[in-house]
């Protein structure tokens, strides 16, 4: 057997025993990634709802959204908090984009009628003292049983009802601008969100 020879076989018995590896690590971290994926979603959704007897994770609908061009957009999908069968609160998850470090994510929960129960910050790249004091609970306590019609969803230094944090007013309306943005979707799909059957995720 000459050395190119050897060389290819060699090579081949590499690669092959690293797809193995590879597919065995995948299958056995798979499930187990799956449920802490599941156990992080079930703690932002127990951060913003209020006491439910069903698995709001279980009990979803996922609209089809249209951007305001009419295209396609990326779906939200809305998480239905239930006592006793009944929709008592219903959790989503909103992206503002303008974030002074880039886009914020969070957890919110409605009411039935769209007024704010709960809100949680999943992820910000914010300035630390400053922008992501955004996560602290008198910054995000201003919002609580605000519905979008009955208050102006802008900071106060634009005119609005919510204050801004002191040397953050990007973040704080980039907070501002993503639950309006949020809530808006919600009553536009709210029939839709309390009345269509269970998908299971």
């Amino acid at each position: 057997m000459n050395d190119r020879l050897r060389y290819v076989l060699v090579l081949t018995l590499i690669t092959a025993l690293s797809g193995l590896v590879l597919g065995t690590t995948e299958h056995c971290t798979r499930q187990p990634i799956k449920e802490q994926y599941r156990h992080q979603q079930l703690q932002a959704l127990r951060t913003v709802l209020p006491e439910v007897d069903n698995a709001p994770d279980r009990d979803t609908v996922t609209p089809a959204m249209q951007s305001s061009t009419g295209a396609p957009s990326t779906p939200t999908t809305y998480y239905r908090g239930r006592r006793r069968g009944e929709i008592v609160a219903i959790a989503f998850q909103v992206e503002a984009a303008h974030g002074y470090g880039g886009p914020i994510r969070m957890m919110v929960g409605v009411a039935p009628s769209g007024e704010l129960l709960g809100l949680a910050i999943l992820q910000q790249n914010e300035t630390p003292g400053l922008g992501n004091r955004i996560e602290e609970e008198g910054f995000r306590a201003q919002f609580l049983g605000k519905g979008l019609t009955a208050s102006r969803w802008k900071v106060t230094k634009d005119g609005g009802d919510f204050d801004q944090i002191s040397g953050a007013t990007i973040s704080s309306r980039a907070v501002v601008e993503g639950l309006s943005a949020g809530l808006e979707g919600y009553l536009r799909h709210k029939t839709i969100i309390l009345t269509a059957p269970t998908v299971q995720p």
